[in-house]
């Protein structure tokens, strides 16, 4: 069986506590659309928002500007943080995130194209709790963020969900 029927599988049958709130900051709305999608055929129970530029993720992270309400802008469970973006690039987002203590609990998972070694680096000194490089096919994409959804949601244990 492949992973995707796997993770049906366990998807299904494992009852969720909360649907978990993933914020992802990705600049291109093709890639946007194609993580809805994976999400939603993995059966990944998230209730997914996305920002498209590193500012704007500080904004709602912050609940700045049009984030200001918190069930507009609830604190997410996880974040997936695509490394270049206009305005803040993911380095800027990730520095930032864990300089303020209520944003550094979130954990960042850098999802992209990139496989500089300088970026893999950088991106674990600066606190990301996980790298996966993008991958180029469509099938390829949904089975690795199926397999991303099962892991943090049904292997991981994520610290509260406290709202200010």
């Amino acid at each position: 069986r492949s992973r995707a029927h796997a993770g049906e599988r366990m998807a299904s049958s494992t009852p969720y506590l909360k649907t978990a709130i993933v914020l992802l900051a990705e600049d291109n709305p093709a890639e946007q659309r194609l993580a809805q999608r994976a999400l939603a055929r993995g059966k990944i129970s998230c209730d997914l928002r996305i920002v498209a530029d590193g500012e704007e993720a500080m904004d709602y992270l912050l609940r700045r500007k049009r984030y200001v309400d918190p069930k507009q802008a609830p604190r997410p469970d996880l974040m997936l943080l695509d490394l270049n973006m206009p305005k803040l690039d993911g380095r800027q987002v990730l520095q930032q995130m864990k300089s303020v203590p209520q944003l550094a609990i979130i954990p960042v998972v850098v999802l992209t194209t990139s496989q500089q070694e300088q970026d893999i680096l950088q991106s674990y000194q600066l606190g990301c709790n996980s790298f996966i490089k993008k991958p180029v096919d469509v099938h390829a994409f949904i089975d690795t963020m199926i397999s991303l959804g099962l892991y943090w949601f049904h292997l991981v244990v994520l610290p509260p969900r406290k709202e200010e």
